[in-house]
């Protein structure tokens, strides 16, 4: 008689959202990909540059792939060194004021940003329908809410998105650059936003969609830190740091909105 075969593991399962969901004092988002499909334009504007500068260089070609592994969510420059070292090119580090013209960390960043902020001034953006849902009702519950972005160019977007009014606290890069703030992964810019908001970070939700900046969640001890899922991946995103992972903000907007 042959032994039974046995059955396979079940498949982990993404942990369930609290119903009704509780967004705790505080909100604290991430912008590109979470409140705005900026993220696109900025892998448009990452493959813009580096396309054509790794294959000058003959080595492996850039894909959507490194954006996510190495790049998304991160500050600029860091998001040049990391894909930089991920095919074992040396630059120097330059300076924030080098031209876009010059090959080093802060000069691709800069060409970069240029691509970037031309595409935004022709194209617009719109936010999601369904984060925009759940900043309603997460406001309509009085639940403080900011916005911590590693960009730069938070403002600008936050502007053509139409949602600039909606934030009395904003620390994007360039807050994160004045104050000498560390970049996700790091968990300090999400601290400092909590600090302005006057909300402890084990009653305030994270709320992201990079690898990056869950992590920074987690390490930074936050009530709940909830991943939207853009492209990364409901698994890795749990797996980087988020309690749970959803693919569209607009899925919570029911548990904010039903009565306790």
């Amino acid at each position: 008689m042959s032994e039974p075969t046995p059955h396979a593991p079940a498949p982990a399962q993404t942990p369930k959202i609290p119903t009704p969901f509780d967004p705790l004092d505080a909100v604290l988002f991430d912008l590109d990909g979470v409140l705005t499909p900026t993220a696109e334009v900025h892998m448009l504007a990452w493959a813009r540059l580096f396309e054509p500068f790794l294959a000058a260089r003959g080595v492996a070609p850039y894909t959507d792939a490194d954006y996510f592994a190495y790049i998304d969510g991160k500050p600029r420059y860091a998001g040049v060194a990391s894909l930089l070292a991920s095919r074992g090119i040396v630059v120097p580090d330059g300076e924030p004021t080098d031209s876009p013209d010059l090959d080093t960390v802060c000069g691709l960043g800069n060409r970069k940003n240029g691509v970037f902020t031309s595409v935004l001034a022709s194209d617009g953006v719109a936010p999601y329908p369904g984060s925009v849902a759940f900043l309603d009702a997460v406001q309509a519950r009085g639940v403080a809410v900011a916005v911590v972005s590693s960009s730069k160019n938070a403002r600008p977007v936050l502007t053509a998105a139409g949602l600039i009014d909606r934030f009395e606290v904003i620390v994007d890069g360039v807050v994160a650059a004045e104050h000498g703030i560390a970049g996700k992964p790091a968990p300090d810019t999400y601290l400092y936003g909590a600090e302005l908001l006057g909300v402890p970070a084990t009653r305030a939700v994270v709320v992201e969609d990079a690898h990056s900046g869950v992590a920074a969640g987690r390490a930074g001890g936050f009530g709940l830190v909830l991943g939207v899922d853009r492209g990364a991946g409901h698994e890795e995103l749990l797996a980087s740091g988020a309690d749970v992972v959803v693919d569209d903000l607009g899925e919570l907007v029911v548990g904010l909105t039903r009565k306790d």
